[in-house]
């Protein structure tokens, strides 16, 4: 995550010094965390001191994110969003293609589906 951000914020930089009268590009991100409370979650089989069960913690994983980037001089044109909430991830990313074209791919995790 702090390399997407870190490539995202290099390319805005380099895009704004390095246009040379070529025209504009732009690059956005959009980060949320959503912090939950931890749960205590007992783990059999994982002794602690004194021999009793460790006990470990749990938070419900749930976050969202999108970034995009526009480079009309270069080509470089892609998007991807994607949030996730507990064991259900969704999302999509799009690059446009040299021929003009765009190509899309949406995708979704689950328990069931992997």
């Amino acid at each position: 995550f702090q390399i997407l951000c870190i490539a995202a914020l290099i390319a805005a930089v380099a895009a704004q010094f390095g246009d040379h009268g070529h025209g504009h590009a732009y690059s956005s991100q959009h980060v949320h965390k959503h912090d939950g409370h931890h749960e205590p979650v007992q783990v059999h089989g994982h002794h602690g001191h004194h021999g009793h069960d460790h006990h470990d913690y749990y938070t419900h994983p749930k976050y969202e994110f999108a970034y995009k980037v526009e480079d009309h001089h270069t080509g470089d044109i892609k998007s991807q969003h994607e949030h996730r909430d507990g064991d259900v991830v969704k999302g999509a990313y799009s690059l446009h293609q040299p021929d003009g074209s765009v190509r899309s791919v949406h995708y979704h995790g689950d328990h069931h589906s992997g």
